[in-house]
């Protein structure tokens, strides 16, 4: 149903109605995307929109006032059929389409609810590579116009679209993608020293772990958000303005602080033990009596001003809920849980003259069955594009070196997080492949296996990014990997942007057991 009207004065707006908004995009030009209208609300007899661009990120939506809503195309909520009630009497309400996803997934039962981890899907061609997704994103889309937006990827599904570079079969399990992980592949040197073919042999019989959907849903220890309890609450950003020492940050999602805090213009947060407070005045007064001038727990390591705290989830409980309520302010597709105890975070700091400043931080399970090394991993916005979040990833590997295992992040993946671990798994094996050398005169040869135990890297992610690179291609019964010179230019010319590394050196870490409940 759409109803014309010239001004948003002449007809009652309503939750869940939908209609073109303006707003700016990238180049500050006027568009008007389509909006859902998730809440109401009047402010000094001014009638204000609360709106979700439909296909854009949910860190865009925002208040709105009427003057910016297109009338002329307004679209009420589909008004559901008539049904019994518990009286046997017939009802209906007005609902949105995503009301409608939200009863479709309420009618499955609670056992079947609960989010199991992701796995590694099927993965792009060359022809998607551009705009699908590795890992299943959340809300995302192919289509992004505002300066936040560019970075954006579009969302893949678990099973997915994209091609494969074998067509499964009918009746069997699919198979690897490439051949067996200690199978060996050759480098051919050609005359061009800055080009460089790698051959691999055909697949075998090892089934891909992207079939590896768990038997029962995870329990424990999973940060992964489970969708089907989204409502108008959680869609809509509480916090509108948060100060953490010198910089002030503007929440992308919803964070469930205390009601209270909502409504205030500015939430202050101590930047040393993150805790929340109402006022400048009661954070000056708080700041009077805290004495931690870096993050509770042990510092593993340290170069130049860059610090990386270890606190154990149960031994700091509360700096680690403080920390996941700032967090989820800019994590939408991680569930906060005040259980902290199984888990391990592990804070970057920046150091001057007045203390150990929080920069980011990545938590980890202290046991995990699915081998992920990362569950949640942010860089605040204001230390955002410099580096520091590749830095933050070749941390967590660096640990699982110490550890001796292949890690994983957690999946989904936000975008911006799949763009940083795209590229770090890019860099990472490009070096490698690119650092053989002929043994003797014969071309180098080099097995997935041991890229993977060299980088600790899942075998998975190191065939993902592969195919990703668009690198594989099928040549007379085998496949064939090649660096072309645009590949090797362009990852030279990344290497020399990447200021910061992690110096194994200057890590001091014992792995602990955590499978003896004593150490807990």
């Amino acid at each position: 149903m759409t109803k014309m009207a010239d001004n948003a004065s002449s007809v009652e707006i309503v939750e869940g109605c939908r209609l073109p908004v303006l707003r700016k995009n990238q180049e500050h030009e006027d568009e008007w995307p389509l909006a859902e209208i998730l809440s109401v609300k009047e402010v000094s007899s001014r009638k204000l929109y609360y709106v979700h661009y439909i296909d854009f990120n949910k860190r865009l939506d925002e208040w709105v006032t009427g003057d910016r809503l297109d009338m002329k195309k307004l679209q009420f909520p589909k008004k559901e059929a008539k049904t019994p009630t518990k009286n046997g009497l017939p009802g209906s309400r007005p609902s949105s389409p995503e009301r409608e996803v939200k009863r479709k997934v309420e009618a499955v039962p609670l056992a079947t609810q609960v989010s199991p981890a992701t796995p590694v899907p099927s993965l792009p061609s060359s022809a998607e590579a551009s705009q699908a997704s590795v890992f299943p994103a959340v809300r995302e889309t192919n289509t992004f116009k505002s300066r936040e937006d560019h970075e954006q990827i579009s969302s893949l599904t678990t099973n997915g679209t994209a091609r494969r570079l074998i067509p499964s079969q009918p009746g069997r399990k699919r198979k690897a993608n490439c051949g067996g992980a200690d199978e060996m592949i050759k480098v051919l040197q050609y005359n061009n020293p800055q080009s460089a073919s790698v051959f691999l042999p055909p697949p075998e019989d090892s089934q891909d772990s992207s079939d590896g959907i768990p038997s029962a849903p995870r329990m424990t220890g999973s940060l992964v958000s489970d969708r089907s309890h989204d409502d108008i609450v959680t869609r809509m950003k509480n916090i509108e303005c948060i100060e953490l020492g010198r910089h002030r940050l503007k929440p992308w999602y919803f964070s469930p602080y205390p009601q209270e805090l909502t409504t205030l213009p500015i939430l202050y947060l101590c930047e040393f033990c993150l805790k929340y407070l109402k006022s400048l005045k009661c954070l000056q007064r708080h700041l009077t009596k805290c004495n931690l001038r870096h993050p509770p727990g042990n510092e593993i390591y340290r170069k130049g001003t860059i610090s990386f705290f270890e606190i154990d989830g149960r031994k700091n409980k509360t700096y680690s809920q403080n920390l996941c309520l700032l967090a989820k302010c800019f994590l939408d597709h991680k569930t906060l849980y005040y259980d902290t105890d199984p888990f391990l975070f592990y804070v970057m700091t920046e150091y001057d003259s007045k203390g150990f400043h929080i920069v980011g931080y990545f938590s980890k399970e202290k046991e995990s069955t699915e081998d992920y090394n990362v569950a949640c991993i942010l860089t605040l916005p204001p230390y955002q594009r410099r580096g520091y979040g590749k830095l933050l990833i070749e941390f967590s590997y660096e640990l699982s070196k110490v550890e001796g295992k292949t890690g994983t992040p957690e999946k989904p993946l936000s975008d911006l997080g799949l763009l940083s671990y795209r590229s770090y798994w890019s860099q990472t094996i490009l070096e490698i492949l690119m650092d053989l050398k002929p043994d003797n005169g014969e071309r180098p040869q080099i097995t997935i296996n041991e890229i993977s135990e060299i980088t600790s890297v899942k075998k998975e992610d190191v065939i993902s990014t592969l195919q990703y690179l668009n690198l594989i291609n099928y040549y007379k019964g085998q496949y064939i990997l090649t660096l072309s010179e645009d590949i090797v230019d362009g990852h030279e010319r990344a290497m020399q942007k990447r200021h910061l590394r992690i110096d194994p050196k200057c890590l001091h870490f014992t792995p602990k057991d955590w499978s003896k409940r004593g150490k807990w």
